[in-house]
């Protein structure tokens, strides 16, 4: 779900002082020559520059790269860079905006803009900007990945420069980010940067040998329509009425209703003990008195339970009867998915913990040691940062397993929250799209750069049927604002999440993929695979982002740089049916298809004939360019699929070149969303 800030609108009362830093005497009257030979002799603008502008930025090499900000109406604004220099003409809006002049790959360059006051900006770098945003796999920490330790550590690169815009939605949009300033990569500024646009960018700055400039703008669990423009969706038929309702909401009252309900939820006073040393010890005893604990359902998260609009720290209990032949053995506690860190005790003794994963069920081994004839005490306590949060899993799917059958605790538990804080609004996606558009890309949109790398879509999967209009128009919106024409515009390929599908079938996250696949036919657009990097016990975020990366980057070669490099996965192009047996052609081979087997079998195949019903297939690489498919269940095949699941397990087709083939299929049928 979608947040929004009691403090979405931007103060349009800016700060007039503006921290001015010296150079030297002659940088000075080199300003003062400047402003006489081009007659600007009463510069007294007070002039302000957007926050995307700062030292230590990286400019786009070989465009001219626009620049603008704010000033007294009718003011001029003088702007120098590299020995040479623009005058701008402040409207009556008070905007003005020039073109710096075209610059190759190089720097340090010193940026000067002088108006009543002079900002200078220092240690710019002429070379690679790319835009880098989406949900929370393109927002996952370096920290976080594979080796995180390692590679933060060896992430010294001075020439990338990296850019974070803040967090932040609007009704309506804004002209400028509450904070933000460009950093050099160091181990202190990457270790909490976005992974994948990290690896991207090393690769790009490795192979180019060129400066690298890194924006990163990405919020998580965030749908596709809340990162696009008003004008992009005003015509939508899923989305015009809450776009045209969104431009007179009264959010004020709706903060203020929603702060008195939060509060009389908890007699007007909220719980802020987040560390509770005493909890753990109090919490265990047998003959701690929970009578005052609210009772919840735990298969329901905290908003069904009718702790709407919060995060924080609760504490579940539950007291369970266990009679002594079931405490002679190990047991497994089962207790669903938990949104979205927890930490599990029996009897006081830790069992178990999960970190900021609410997509992955909590299965936990209870040693027999922790367990008593009698009453048994199980305490878990759930963590939620954002959105909504609790233990989730699903009716009936809580439970103790015991060599002698399985005891049921998934009925009511005892619920206490220790720490709470007023989460921001929760906004429902399919009423409120253009927030993050509003809050995050208006403001930096038309900042020069080469292209975008975008890693979004898993919200979406639901609908994905509506995602095949609704990205490509993203896309569209976002180029149209930039006003960079067709730029590059990179993306992944959502990668495989839960456990491997057993039993072929539909898949949402199939559908998704199918319609990010469709959005190849922009052009200047590349894709991604990430179909083989997850790991069903990892959740939704699968912490190998190197692989992403450099996926990413072997797009931009080609794409945007024009190397002669294999950039893409390889894709279905064509079916030829004979007798019982489908050949599937595939594009993209690049040295031609591999099996990542060494007996030759190729995993992840299905086949159906007119009735629909598919069967796993078996299939075989009969050149570099074809996979023969066919089953002893279906004598007249008519449809073929390829990994098509939201985990299709352990695919083994590949190029020579190591990308994996794009899941596909041959059929129109209904799909399953919509």
């Amino acid at each position: 779900m979608l947040t929004f800030y009691k403090w979405w609108i931007l103060d349009l009362k800016f700060k007039k002082n503006v921290m001015i830093k010296r150079k030297t005497i002659c940088a000075l009257a080199f300003m003062q020559a400047l402003l006489l030979t081009t007659g600007v002799n009463t510069l007294h603008a007070k002039v302000r520059l957007p926050k995307i502008f700062s030292s230590n930025m990286v400019l786009q090499q070989g465009q001219a790269n626009p620049i603008w900000g704010w000033a007294d109406k009718g003011e001029k604004v003088a702007i120098s860079i590299a020995g040479k220099s623009i005058i701008a003409k402040t409207g009556k809006d008070g905007k003005w905006k020039v073109f710096l002049p075209v610059l190759d790959y190089g720097g340090p360059y010193t940026l000067i803009v002088k108006g009543d006051n002079l900002i200078e900006l220092n240690n710019i770098l002429i070379g690679e900007v790319w835009v880098c945003s989406g949900q929370s796999n393109m927002g996952w920490q370096l920290k976080l990945c594979n080796n995180g330790a390692q590679e933060v550590a060896n992430a010294n690169y001075p020439r990338i420069r990296l850019f974070t815009v803040p967090k932040k939605i609007s009704q309506f949009p804004l002209d400028d980010i509450e904070a933000g300033e460009w950093v050099e990569c160091s181990p202190e500024s990457a270790r909490y940067f976005s992974g994948v646009a990290y690896f991207f960018g090393r690769n790009i700055h490795q192979k180019l040998d060129v400066p690298v400039g890194l924006i990163h703008s990405s919020r998580g669990g965030t749908v596709a329509e809340s990162w696009m423009s008003t004008e992009s969706l005003q015509e939508d038929p899923d989305f015009k009425d809450n776009v045209a309702a969104l431009k007179v909401a009264d959010f004020y009252k709706i903060i203020h209703e929603r702060e008195s309900n939060v509060m009389s939820k908890f007699g007007g006073v909220l719980p802020v003990d987040s560390a509770c040393n005493t909890c753990l010890s109090s919490f265990s005893s047998v003959d701690y008195d929970d009578s005052k604990w609210a009772d919840v359902l735990v298969n329901k998260r905290w908003e069904a339970n009718g702790y709407t609009n919060i995060d924080g720290v609760a504490w579940y209990r539950k007291v369970v009867l266990l009679n002594d032949q079931k405490t002679r053995s190990d047991l497994t506690l089962r207790l669903g998915r938990v949104d979205e860190s927890d930490t599990v005790w029996m009897n006081g003794h830790f069992i178990g913990s999960t970190r900021n994963d609410s997509g992955t069920e909590r299965v936990y081994t209870v040693p027999k040691e922790t367990l008593k004839t009698g009453k048994n005490i199980i305490l878990v306590r759930v963590e939620d940062t954002r959105d909504s949060g609790g233990l989730l899993g699903l009716a009936g799917g809580q439970s103790l397993e015991t060599p002698d059958g399985i005891v049921d605790i998934s009925q009511e538990w005892k619920i206490k929250f220790t720490w709470t804080k007023l989460n921001p609004i929760q906004i429902n996606h399919y009423e409120y799209p253009t927030m993050l558009y509003n809050g995050m890309i208006h403001p930096i949109s038309g900042f020069g750069m080469k292209g975008v790398i975008w890693y979004q879509g898993e919200s979406n999967a639901s609908r994905a049927s509506q995602y095949q209009r609704i990205f490509p128009n993203l896309i569209t919106d976002w180029r149209k604002h930039w006003g960079q024409g067709d730029f590059p515009f990179l993306f992944v390929s959502i990668a495989n999440y839960r456990q491997p599908q057993q039993v072929p079938g539909e898949s949402d996250y199939a559908e998704l993929r199918e319609a990010q696949t469709m959005t190849l036919s922009l052009p200047n657009t590349a894709m991604a695979m990430a179909i083989d990097i997850g790991e069903a016990g990892e959740g939704v975020h699968p912490p190998n982002k190197q692989d992403v990366g450099y996926r990413l980057a072997l797009n931009a070669l080609k794409i945007a740089y024009n190397k002669d490099v294999v950039y893409a996965a390889p894709l279905f192009a064509s079916m030829q049916i004979f007798e019982n047996k489908a050949d599937i052609v595939f594009s993209h081979v690049g040295g031609g298809l591999m099996v990542k087997d060494r007996y030759g079998y190729i995993n992840g195949f299905t086949i159906a004939g007119s009735d629909q019903k598919f069967y796993w297939a078996k299939a075989e690489l009969i050149d570099d360019h074809t996979v023969r498919v066919y089953s002893p269940h279906v004598s007249n095949p008519v449809a073929v699929r390829y990994a098509w699941a939201d985990n299709p397990g352990d695919i083994n087709l590949y190029n020579k070149e190591g990308l994996p083939a794009n899941p596909f299929r041959t059929d129109s049928w209904p799909r399953n969303t919509k």
